[in-house]
């Protein structure tokens, strides 16, 4: 009998418990995710000045920004201490766990803007380092391959400086495209070079061939008419009253004689017989060169 009264205690109690409904006690994950969330835009609220500052920099003013790296964690770095110093205290058992996802929310949300400006500064870092080699290129004795080792490496030096640390930004793709860029100018500044080369060396060609047939000429010359003399000379008369203009010249050993009519239109003005009569300056005229 003592057995029995045991049994049906113990079932009484289980019964009354299976019919006790379950609730979530109070401050638990779902109202602790609520209270970080709000912790969590108060804090990006905060670091989006700094952000701002850098965007009109870098997208605005397309200025590169020294220590770009450095800036960057230091406003995570500030932030993620903002949220844990603001952050609510709960002794919930996944409390835990929802902090750090929340933390790690945070920090995807700085580091995403962060990083299109990172890629910017990459861009504006090339642009440099193309001015910078085209200029060590053509001002300085400096060769191809050297101006293209300087450029990179000044490159690598400023990009490695505006790379966050410990993150996953890379600038590999960057730097293997500058190169390639280069190698394509250099490449294209020896066509040009070759081609100019060969252009001059074909003008060259082309006065010496003249310069030749320009003394084969006066070769035949000297054998068809003999020694040519250095003079020449040339003689132009008007006819009084006429308007015959008589013209000779002497060149290279020959004589040239050519009878012209051609109208004086100021002949009325000067009268029958011009200002003077006979042979004057007005109707003679002589020229003389001497070849040496």
């Amino acid at each position: 009998m003592g057995m029995i009264a045991v049994s049906v205690a113990f079932l009484s109690v289980a019964l009354a418990h299976a019919h006790t409904p379950w609730v979530v006690p109070r401050g638990g994950s779902t109202e602790y995710s609520a209270k970080l969330e709000q912790v969590k835009a108060t804090v990006l609220e905060k670091a989006a000045s700094s952000i701002d500052g850098l965007k009109r920099a870098i997208l605005d003013e397309s200025s590169v920004v020294d220590d770009f790296g450095s800036k960057a964690d230091s406003i995570c770095i500030q932030a993620l201490e903002d949220f844990a110093t603001s952050a609510p205290q709960d002794d919930g058992s996944s409390s835990q766990e929802v902090y750090d996802k929340k933390l790690e929310e945070l920090e995807a949300s700085l580091d995403a803007p962060l990083q299109v400006l990172y890629l910017r500064q990459l861009t504006l870092l090339r642009q440099e380092a193309l001015e910078r080699y085209r200029s060590a290129s053509k001002t300085s004795e400096m060769s191809e391959h050297a101006a293209i080792m300087t450029a990179e490496r000044q490159f690598a030096q400023q990009a490695e400086a505006s790379t966050r640390e410990g993150s996953t930004w890379d600038f590999s793709a960057e730097r293997s495209y500058l190169v390639s860029v280069m190698n394509n100018i250099a490449e294209s500044s020896k066509a040009s070079q070759s081609n100019q080369l060969e252009w001059s060396q074909k003008h060259q060609t082309a006065m010496q061939v003249l310069q030749q047939q320009q003394q084969m000429i006066q070769q035949l010359q000297m054998q068809l008419y003999g020694q040519t003399s250095p003079w020449n000379v040339g003689l132009a008369y008007r006819i009084p009253d006429t308007n015959f203009n008589l013209q000779g010249s002497y060149q290279q050993g020959r004589a040239n004689v050519q009878l012209s009519c051609v109208p004086d239109d100021y002949a009325p003005m000067l009268g029958p017989n011009g200002f003077t009569q006979g042979v004057g300056p007005g109707n003679l005229g002589l020229s003389l060169n001497l070849s040496i």
